[in-house]
C-alpha cells in the first residue's frame, strides 16, 4: 500500500500525471457499497429502524445523488443527521437521533478522516461517541470486503489505462480505504498501471495530488478523471484539469475520454471551453436541494 512518502518522492516518469477515482468512477460500486453496506450499519447501529425509509432516501441522496456525491464518510454520516433532523417524519416518529457533536469536532481538527486515525481518538480519548461511530465504519469494512466482488472497470475503463499508459504517470486518488482498492484494482488485473494506490489513510484527494503531481508536472498537464464533485474541488485546488465521469453515464464519459478528450489533453486542446462544457453538463446532473423539499 502507498504512503504519503512514496506519493511526495515519486517523480516523474512521463510528460503526463492523471489522477483517477475510483468508487463511482473506475468502478460500479459506488450504489452497491453505499446501498447495500453503509446504510444498513447506518440503521443498525445509530437505532434508525423505525424511521429506515428516510434514512435511506437521505444517505442515498448525501452520497450518491447530490453535489456531495463522494465525500468522506464521516462528514457525509453529519450530513444524513442534519437532513433526517429537519423532517417533520422524525419528529413525529418519536425516534431520537444519536449526538454526534463529538464526531464534528473530530472531523474539524483536520486530521486524515479514516479509521486509524479515528482509533487512535478513541484509545486516546475513550469517547463513547467516537467509539460507536469507529464501530459503526469498522462494520462497513467488513460488510463491503464480503459483498464487493467481481465488480468489473466500467466499459472503456481498461482500454483508456491502456491508452494513456504510454504518456502519463496514472495514481489512483480515493476517500476509500486503501485496503479496498488495493483490492479492487488487482482483482481486474489494472493495478498495473497505476504508480501508487492513494486512499482516505493518506489524506484528502487535494493532498494526494498536491503529493504526486504538485511541482513535478505542468499545470496544464496534469489531469484528475472523478464522477464527484469533490473530484473537480481536488483538482482545482491544485490548478489541474478536470474530466467528468457522469454519474449515470459512466461508461459514455469513459468511452469519451478514450476516443477523445486524452487525446485533447495530451495536444493541449482539452483546457478552455471544452472543459467548460464537459463541467456545465457534469454539475447540471449533482443538486444541492433533496427532492423531498422540493
Amino acid at each position: 500500500m502507498s504512503s504519503q512518502d512514496a506519493l511526495k518522492n515519486m517523480q516523474p516518469e512521463r510528460e503526463f500525471f492523471v489522477g483517477i477515482d475510483s468508487d463511482g468512477c473506475a468502478f460500479p460500486t459506488m450504489e452497491l457499497k453505499h446501498k447495500e453496506c453503509f446504510i444498513p450499519n447506518s440503521v443498525k447501529y445509530f437505532s434508525l429502524q423505525s424511521i429506515s425509509k428516510y434514512a435511506r432516501e437521505a444517505a442515498e441522496f448525501v452520497n450518491l445523488y447530490s453535489k456531495w456525491r463522494g465525500i468522506n464518510r464521516f462528514p457525509a454520516l453529519l450530513m444524513v443527521m442534519e437532513l433526517l433532523a429537519e423532517r417533520s417524519e422524525l419528529q413525529r416518529s418519536g425516534v431520537q437521533l444519536p449526538n454526534l457533536s463529538d464526531l464534528q469536532k473530530w472531523v474539524d481538527t483536520g486530521v486524515a478522516l479514516g479509521n486509524p486515525t479515528l482509533r487512535e481518538e478513541v484509545n486516546k480519548s475513550g469517547n463513547p461517541t467516537l467509539e460507536k461511530v469507529l464501530a459503526w465504519s469498522e462494520a462497513v469494512n467488513e460488510s463491503v470486503d464480503w459483498m464487493v466482488e467481481g465488480c468489473k472497470p466500467f466499459a472503456f475503463v481498461r482500454e483508456s489505462l491502456e491508452r494513456m499508459a504510454p504518456k502519463a504517470d496514472m495514481v489512483v486518488v480515493s476517500a476509500t480505504p486503501g485496503a479496498a482498492l488495493e483490492k479492487e484494482w488487482k482483482e481486474h488485473d489494472i493495478a498495473r498501471y497505476a504508480r501508487a494506490i492513494a486512499g482516505q489513510e493518506l489524506g484528502s484527494k487535494k493532498e494526494h495530488l498536491a503529493l504526486a503531481a504538485s511541482g513535478k508536472y505542468q499545470l496544464e498537464k496534469i489531469l484528475m478523471i472523478g464522477d464527484a464533485p469533490g473530484d473537480m474541488k481536488a483538482a482545482r485546488g491544485n490548478n489541474a484539469l478536470f474530466f467528468p465521469v457522469n454519474p449515470g453515464q459512466e461508461e459514455k464519459s469513459w468511452e469519451l475520454l478514450y476516443k477523445e478528450a486524452f487525446d485533447r489533453f495530451v495536444q493541449g486542446s482539452y483546457e478552455g471551453a471544452y472543459e467548460a462544457e464537459l463541467i456545465n453538463k457534469f454539475e447540471a446532473l449533482l443538486p444541492d436541494i433533496p427532492p423531498w423539499k422540493k
